[in-house]
């Protein structure tokens, strides 16, 4: 289809009896994007109600994602695991899911604070450890203690007998202790600890009969002994938190089915309460109202009828009916349903904004328009499998995971297939003219002993070519714009407006011509009839946009005076909106010359890798050609794509794009 989806609206009435089988039907199906029904018809608020959720529908949201955070922790993904069945709803018990997620988290609780207790431990070792190896040699902090901010170093003996018990009361606190010489019936010790623990450790030193002693020449430097300590004691703990966080999971994991059969639920829940949010009441009957595509309304009918054993009645409304009521809550939904394989262009027009109901899909359009663009940028064989292959191996991971990044590497695909075309346009093979050019040889013509005999000779004929090709571009989206403009039987803006058929009679005026100036040597213009015929009538024609204007809101507000200022407003607006068609028009064609840009910047960086690999060996030469087309490859491929997106984003789009529309989201068990 090249517009969106054409939409019908409905009203439907079911007996308060069936709204359960009707709102499970209404899941199964996902067809329905739901309005209120007092957004539609507001003389009906007074006379329905809203369904109140027998649920808190926020805190079954909670539930669920504190769910998914725990099944996140043992890398689980939660998705239905077979194809979702609403008939296994079963309304949810929140306060008796809420107690196994409470007991859950006792179970683990536990856990974390000892892992946080041990991280803490840690990170005071390796205070240690930094504050350590600032000294050249430990004898210098023993000297230094008595005014160092954060260790406190200290030599002593105790009891040989009660050296084992020392170490393990000091194993408490961030410490190293080492023994370093032994006399009769005591060991002397060196013990390190942080100097906010000075309290505690003195309790405990004197304890033991802790006796300070003097350093002496004969004590050797025990650096290196208390480093070797420090990083044993921190890769003890290490292994300790990832034991303690294997712990954890296992008692995630053990509950893993639980949890899964959880979110199920939590998820159907949340989608049952969502749909009877949008449900009106009367004493006997419900209410709901939404769009859906028009080839869907039989099956709507017809299943809504089912359920309910043609106890309903629906209302149809065309979205020309819907928006003569002006009720800019039930606003028509925008739904673009193109081919697969163009997904990703797809994702890029919505990106930008959702098209205006019933407009064209710019996605088919976007892809040829950017592809080309990416081409002229970014022409290279070799370098254009590279990225069919990153972008095989980005679908392939992503696919499961996440739609987006699984449509940017179809993109990837898409611009490696267009990079290979046009290498073999240009003869371009991993930055090496290593074939024939089929249209021209784009080495040749940069480094400029090109022997073409054709349009390009150098390079101002590349210059030229993406002119043409922003010519084109330009021209197809006024064309869309007309088109568009038709649709919608806005034949006034048809007419009279800078994009519409006098803007493209004076745009097409102008590049004929700028085209004959050219052509003549800059020096000769074409004769005054087609200047007058071609410039000067649709200008004298623009003059009377304002008038018209003017009068046509004067008919719909009467307040609205003609004062002597008006006719100095009309001359004023048509100047700057001559400014506005001559500027922009003229700075949008001329933008497309970065697509010349980057292309000349893609094949001048190659052959600059030539030369840097052939100033150095063999090995070194394979190394800088590797590097150079990585590089390439990654800088230039991504210049390309942002330079050929924004092209399309701010020249061509904005000359037919109108991007006020909002996304068809009906609820469903697939959404």
């Amino acid at each position: 289809m090249i517009f969106t989806t054409r939409m019908k609206h409905v009203i439907t009435f079911v007996l308060d009896q069936d709204s359960d089988k009707v709102t499970k039907e209404l899941i199964n199906l996902g067809l329905l994007h739901f309005i209120k029904v007092t957004d539609i018809k507001a003389k009906w608020n007074n006379r329905v109600a809203d369904v109140i959720p027998e649920i808190s529908r926020t805190r079954i949201e909670e539930l669920k994602k504190r769910i998914e955070s725990f099944l996140n922790v043992i890398g689980k993904t939660p998705l239905f695991e077979k194809s979702p069945d609403i008939e296994k709803f079963v309304p949810i018990d929140l306060d008796k899911t809420e107690k196994v997620m409470d007991d859950i988290s006792d179970k683990i609780q536990a856990f974390r604070e000892r892992q946080k207790h041990l991280q803490q431990e840690i990170l005071k070792l390796q205070d240690i450890r930094r504050q350590v190896d600032l000294f050249s040699d430990i004898r210098e902090g023993i000297k230094a203690h008595s005014t160092y901010s954060f260790l406190t170093i200290q030599t002593g003996s105790v009891l040989t007998s009660k050296t084992e018990d020392l170490s393990e009361a000091l194993k408490k606190l961030p410490s190293v202790i080492l023994k370093f010489q032994e006399e009769e019936s005591r060991t002397n010790l060196l013990v390190i600890t942080m100097k906010k623990d000075d309290s505690q450790v003195n309790k405990i030193l004197e304890t033991y009969g802790w006796l300070d002693i003097e350093i002496n020449t004969n004590m050797v430097d025990v650096k290196g002994d208390v480093v070797t300590d420090l990083e044993a004691k921190c890769a003890t703990l290490e292994k300790e938190q990832k034991e303690i966080d294997n712990k954890a999971r296992s008692v995630i994991s053990d509950q893993s089915g639980l949890l899964m059969d959880l979110w199920e639920n939590c998820k159907l829940n949340e989608l049952y309460f969502r749909v009877r949010s949008y449900f009106s009441k009367t004493s006997r009957t419900i209410l709901f109202s939404g769009w859906l595509p028009a080839t869907k309304h039989k099956i709507f009918e017809q299943s809504v009828q089912r359920v309910t054993d043609g106890r309903c009645y629906l209302e149809w409304s065309s979205p020309v009916e819907i928006e003569k009521l002006k009720t800019p809550n039930a606003s028509i939904p925008v739904e673009i349903k193109t081919l697969k394989v163009l997904s990703p262009f797809k994702m890029l027009v919505e990106n930008y904004a959702i098209p205006e109901y019933g407009s064209i899909d710019p996605s088919p359009f976007v892809a040829v328009a950017y592809l080309i663009m990416f081409g002229l940028m970014f022409g290279d064989i070799g370098q254009g499998m590279v990225l069919i292959l990153a972008g095989i191996g980005g679908a392939l991971l992503y696919k499961k995971k996440s739609s987006n990044l699984f449509n940017l590497s179809l993109l990837i695909i898409w611009c490696g297939l267009s990079a290979i075309l046009f290498g073999v346009l240009f003869g371009s093979f991993f930055g090496m003219p290593l074939i024939k050019a089929v249209w021209f040889d784009y080495h040749s013509v940069i480094l400029g002993h090109s022997n073409s005999t054709g349009f390009v000779k150098d390079v101002y004929g590349i210059l030229i070519i993406t002119i043409y090709f922003g010519i084109v571009v330009i021209t197809v989206g006024l064309i869309l714009n007309w088109i568009n403009l038709i649709a919608k039987r806005r034949w006034f803006k048809l007419i009279m407006d800078k994009g519409g058929l006098l803007g493209g009679w004076i745009y097409i005026a102008g590049v004929y011509v700028a085209w004959y100036f050219s052509m003549h040597g800059f020096k000769e213009l074409p004769d005054t009839t087609i200047l007058f015929f071609g410039l000067g009538l649709p200008a004298l024609l623009f003059f009377l946009k304002a008038p018209i204007e003017f009068f046509i809101h004067r008919k719909n507000d009467p307040s609205l005076k003609f004062t002597p200022m008006v006719p100095v407003d009309f001359i004023m607006e048509w100047f700057v909106e001559m400014i506005e068609i001559a500027g922009g028009y003229l700075s949008n064609t001329l933008s497309f010359m970065r697509v010349a840009g980057l292309g000349i910047a893609h094949t001048s960086l190659m052959i600059a890798f030539f030369e840097i690999a052939k100033l150095t060996g063999p090995v070194g030469g394979i190394f800088i050609l590797i590097l150079g087309n990585a590089l390439v490859i990654f800088l230039e491929g991504l210049s390309s794509g942002i330079q050929s997106l924004r092209l399309n984003y701010y020249e061509f789009f904005s000359k037919y794009f109108t991007g006020t529309g909002k996304a068809y989201s009906p609820i469903s068990l697939r959404s």
